[in-house]
């Protein structure tokens, strides 16, 4: 690693789990320093009020946030009938009440009405931006938000348990864009009741998850050095199910330098149309695409 003003050349993965009362940026900031770090970023805000895996990319694997957010995201939420807020979670003021609380096979009957292809409207409290203002803003301002409805994918959801004071726990496992909160206020609703989230954690993001997550405060506490940076994953970890083609230090320079590679060298006509990762000596050279008549770079990373 090489010493700058701005800071070191640190490359990897770092899959925090996030606190709840802390935003997104807040923990990017904050690992930035501890790492001593040039560049980083984070995959897939979680609000404040959220918990749960945070994918903090360092260095060269900024280059790959949008394969982590592009995937798909798996939550818990406890959802407490009887209440709605404007943000629909526990941080608004509640604007509807109910006295109706569906009992747990009234539940269990509606939910597969949610899986598939779905359409919703993301809350008035959110990041999106309207006319380039954030929503939420808007929303703070006391500004009438409309926010036009999206397609998002829900592939499963399941009631866990019923828990005292009208509230139950659920998973669900969906597609980028989806808001939870969102869902949440829309199971309430189609059971004739109203809800917002007590508790939103978030158990994986792309190809991350709990088992790979590390405390901020744990990160806090380790002293700058190798055993910080071993708490790093490799710059290829989320890249788990991409085919890999070995290339060599030649093959690894022109690809650098946005050359294509002639693909009659490579077993690779299965991959056609595909994209795949090229690697010299473990190393991650390039994310490449793959056609008939090249091997062309999208991607290149360097880590000198």
């Amino acid at each position: 690693m090489s010493r700058t003003r701005k800071g070191e050349k640190v490359n990897g993965w770092l899959i925090v789990d996030k606190p709840r009362d802390m935003g997104s940026t807040q923990v990017v900031n904050l690992t930035r320093r501890l790492f001593h770090a040039q560049k980083n970023g984070h995959c897939g805000t979680l609000d404040p009020f959220a918990t749960g895996v945070l994918p903090i990319a360092f260095g060269e694997a900024t280059k790959l946030i949008s394969y982590v957010t592009d995937g798909d995201k798996e939550y818990e939420f406890v959802l407490c009938f009887g209440e709605e807020t404007d943000t629909l979670d526990t941080e608004g003021k509640v604007v509807a009440t109910s006295d109706v609380v569906p009992a747990e096979e009234e539940i269990k009957a509606v939910l597969p009405s949610f899986v598939g292809e779905i359409t919703q409207v993301p809350p008035a409290y959110s990041a999106i931006k309207i006319d380039g203002k954030r929503a939420y803003d808007l929303a703070r301002q006391g500004k009438d938000v409309q926010i036009p409805e999206r397609q998002i994918t829900i592939y499963e959801l399941e009631l866990l348990a019923m828990l005292p004071n009208r509230q139950a726990r659920f998973r669900v496992r969906c597609s980028k864009g989806t808001y939870v909160r969102t869902l949440g206020a829309d199971i309430a609703r189609k059971l004739g009741s109203c809800g917002h989230l007590k508790e939103l954690r978030r158990t994986k993001c792309g190809n991350f998850d709990l088992s790979q997550k590390i405390l901020l405060e744990n990160i806090k506490n380790m002293e700058y050095g190798e055993t910080l940076m071993k708490s790093l994953l490799p710059v290829m970890t989320c890249l788990r199910d991409i085919a890999v083609i070995a290339v060599g230090e030649e093959e690894a320079k022109k690809l650098k330098l946005g050359q294509g590679l002639s693909p009659k060298a490579f077993d690779v006509k299965n991959l056609c149309g595909q994209t795949a990762a090229a690697i010299f000596e473990n190393e991650l050279a390039a994310i490449v695409r793959i056609d008939e008549r090249k091997i062309s770079p999208v991607r290149v990373f360097n880590f000198d």
